[in-house]
């Protein structure tokens, strides 16, 4: 579902002020220690009164657990930061972890690390 121009207009004629956020993905961390993954969805945010808020329309979602490292200091690598840096890099998954976790689970400083680029 997308939201029309027509409706957008309506929004205003309410006293609501509608901006479109041109969003890849949204993600939502729970205090439950969940985290809701939104990709391909369409993202609004609207100011009432003084208050902002978000709608988030369509979009596919994913959930996952948040991973925390554990008491000895280890860094969980989540398959999904696996899978992601080997399409990116063309790396095998042995390397791929052993960057993550080097880079003690930091997406940006591992694809740094496995393409030469230093900061």
């Amino acid at each position: 579902m997308k939201i029309r121009n027509n409706d957008l207009k309506k929004l205003e004629k309410m006293g609501l002020k509608p901006n479109m956020i041109n969003a890849s993905r949204v993600i939502i961390e729970t205090m439950e220690g969940e985290r809701i993954v939104i990709e391909g969805c369409q993202v609004t945010k609207m100011v009432a009164q003084g208050n902002s808020f978000y709608t988030i329309i369509g979009g596919e979602e994913k959930k996952e657990e948040i991973k925390e490292s554990d008491s000895k200091g280890q860094t969980t690598i989540s398959e999904d930061d696996v899978k992601f840096l080997m399409e990116q890099t063309g790396k095998g998954e042995s390397e791929v972890r052993d960057a993550l976790v080097k880079s003690g689970g930091d997406i940006a400083k591992a694809l740094a690390s496995l393409t030469g680029e230093t900061s």
